[in-house]
């Protein structure tokens, strides 16, 4: 078994300093801590993405929606699904990729 305390792992340089906790074919699972005002602008990934609002809030726009989560709150993105995650005030989110690399996500794999 392993486990973290995802409120008290050092992510010093926000959204510039990911910490992967786990990586595997099944799953990547990374802590990304987002100062005040940052952002992970406009773009999608490979793999299905399953983020999780560990402290904070943060603001996610997919697909002409826009919703604000905070502390708890879980969100759900297919493969490819275009979307942007902001806050205004700080947050700590875990981001779940699976399976891990999906399918295209290296440049050249021409698996997918």
């Amino acid at each position: 078994m392993q486990s973290w305390n995802l409120r008290e792992i050092d992510a010093p340089g926000g959204s510039r300093s990911p910490v992967v906790l786990r990586s595997d074919a099944a799953a990547r699972a990374v802590l990304i801590a987002l100062d005040p005002g940052q952002e992970l602008g406009d773009h999608q990934v490979k793999e299905r993405a399953l983020v999780a609002v560990v402290d904070g809030s943060i603001r996610v726009e997919s697909g002409g929606e826009s919703v604000q989560g905070g502390t708890g709150c879980f969100f759900s993105f297919d493969a490819d699904e275009r979307r942007s995650i902001s806050t205004r005030d700080g947050a700590r989110i875990l981001l779940v990729l699976a399976p891990w690399p999906g399918a295209g996500h290296y440049r050249g794999d021409r698996s997918g």
